[in-house]
């Protein structure tokens, strides 16, 4: 066998030594991203849940203040309109979006609901009467704990999707996780004044209290 045979052979050993390397590589950051995409998509439904949940409670609740004389129609209008508003965003409740507008457009829609309940309780602390029904005192509870689920897994939401997109964007799975369809995911973000969830005071018997003053550093 001649010298040059031996040298060809050899190169060769050693492309295909490193395509192997390379082989295994690719299929080990294929492997870690497959399960962190879908824990996001996990989140993303347990997100979608518990949205429905508060959106399945609101004909209820309106049907329940309807009941109360001369309560005030343009609040419950406005509850009524923004739920309505959350149906018309078209998202897929099983796949979180790749679109950070649609996210945002689906985030905006269920602030605004969010605001709209807030107010309609507010208003029915000047109605005893509606204070008084068990069927309301078990609604305030629902929507207290669903309010609080939200705010669970939302949080829950963006812990995934920083996983997600930091093994993303690590080298060298970013070399090709777009070829795999692999696209990094938008976050949850806090609107401006809205850092917070919206108050919502269920102890109708006290004032809801006022934010706390902020100090400005000392330099």
């Amino acid at each position: 066998m001649n010298k040059g045979l031996l040298g060809c052979l050899g190169v060769g050993a050693i492309l295909l030594f490193i395509l192997l390397i390379g082989g295994c590589a690719v299929a080990a950051s294929y492997n870690r991203l497959v399960p962190l995409q879908q824990k996001v998509d996990q989140s993303w439904a347990q997100v979608q849940n518990v949205y429905q949940r508060r959106a399945d409670l609101i004909p209820n609740l309106v049907n329940t203040v309807q009941g109360a004389a001369n309560f005030e129609k343009s609040t419950l209008t406005e509850v009524t309109n923004a739920r309505a508003s959350v149906g018309r965003v078209q998202i897929d409740p099983n796949h979180a979006p790749t679109d950070a507008a649609k996210l945002q457009e689906f985030q905006q829609a269920q602030g605004q609901l969010s605001n709209a309940l807030s107010r309609l309780l507010v208003v029915s602390e000047r109605y005893p009467e509606l204070r008084a029904t068990q069927n309301f005192e078990n609604l305030q509870a629902q929507l207290e704990g669903t309010e609080n689920r939200i705010s669970v897994e939302r949080g829950n939401f963006n812990t995934a999707v920083q996983d997600y997109n930091t093994a993303v964007r690590t080298f060298p799975t970013n070399l090709f996780a777009g070829m795999f369809g692999f696209q990094q995911r938008p976050f949850f973000e806090a609107q401006a004044g809205a850092e917070k969830p919206p108050a919502v005071n269920f102890n109708f018997g006290s004032p809801t209290p006022a934010p706390a003053a902020t100090t400005a550093p000392t330099p």
